[in-house]
């Protein structure tokens, strides 16, 4: 007489990690924050309804995902960036808290559903993002311009920005999306060059810097815009060459903001960079003409997107006019 053992009782399913990649990776200490960088827990009301609109219709934001510092002020103030294309990236960048692996299948709900919340959140200015899709023919530049032309249907008066990835070894993806016509573009460049292989080791420096240069060529029109992370490594010299490299590319927005350690397995904090070094960034890059920068430690690519926009088109108005 056999006896069956049931081997799958009391046995919980295996965790499914978000950063495989970096699994064996050696761990290393998370630095302290100092003062200047910390931020209160999300409590208000606000906060609570912005999250409710995304969650009620299943919309991936990368202010969770990114596990941006800014999430409770600018949740407050209706302000999310909507991530499209899914919350799991085929890129495994040493400094990013996003999901890698495998995509799922594109939602083609998502234009519709994100066009809904704009108007339920009744947004001036909406910021859209994405994971990467390498695994995707155009890296998902199509969805790009559905999400833009479904957001304009709805909300024709609503300004739109877009964050792309890079679009690497995608012919004709970028082209696609700039003729789209967004009101602002943005790819950050992320750090200088020298760390490109530690920390970004799946895009290209140059690659990324053409790619801006590509709007401005096609559509001169649009605005376009770059950040970059701090606190990695780099030197001061560093960034002001990439100050001078984003210039050459016609980058009229400069974003600046503190890299922050997502766990002991990424990219550590090299330094905290104090404020003081933020406010002389961004005197050097207002002199090397762009038309808005934004250089403090919270400063990150949508932080106060709504009112640099109106910030970006005075500036515009006043150099041009």
């Amino acid at each position: 007489m056999a006896t069956l053992i049931d081997t799958h009782k009391n046995i919980q399913p295996k965790q499914k990690l978000r950063h495989p990649e970096k699994a064996k990776n050696p761990e290393s200490e998370v630095l302290r924050k100092p003062k200047w960088i910390r931020v209160k827990a999300p409590t208000s009301k606000g906060f609570a309804e912005t999250r409710k609109i995304v969650k009620d219709k299943g919309l991936v934001t990368v202010c969770e995902e990114a596990a941006c510092p800014n999430i409770g002020e600018c949740w407050e103030k209706s302000h999310a960036t909507f991530m499209i294309l899914g919350e799991i990236c085929t890129r495994a960048c040493a400094f990013c808290n996003i999901t890698t692996g495998l995509p799922n299948a594109i939602d083609p709900q998502e234009p519709a559903k994100i066009a809904q919340a704009v108007k339920e959140m009744k947004l001036q200015h909406v910021v859209i993002t994405s994971v990467d899709r390498d695994d995707l023919a155009d890296g998902g530049a199509q969805h790009f311009v559905d999400v833009i032309e479904a957001i304009r249907g709805l909300n024709p008066k609503t300004t739109i920005e877009i964050l792309t990835p890079d679009f690497l070894r995608k012919e004709g993806a970028t082209e696609t999306v700039i003729d789209a016509q967004p009101d602002v573009f943005n790819h950050n460049l992320e750090t200088v060059p020298r760390l490109y292989l530690k920390i970004r080791p799946g895009a290209r420096y140059f690659h990324s810097l053409r790619l801006l240069e590509k709007v401005k060529e096609r559509d001169p029109s649009q605005f376009t815009k770059s950040g970059l992370m701090v606190g990695l490594g780099e030197t001061k010299e560093e960034v002001m060459q990439v100050m001078d490299d984003m210039r050459s590319a016609g980058i009229d927005f400069l974003t600046i903001g503190q890299y922050l350690q997502p766990t002991r397995k990424h990219a550590p904090v090299d330094r905290f960079v104090t404020p003081e070094e933020f406010k002389a960034y961004e005197t050097i890059a207002k002199a090397k003409g762009f038309l808005l920068v934004s250089a403090t430690p919270l400063t990150r690519s949508s932080y106060h997107a709504d009112s640099d926009f109106a910030k970006l088109q005075a500036a515009r108005q006043a150099k041009y006019g």
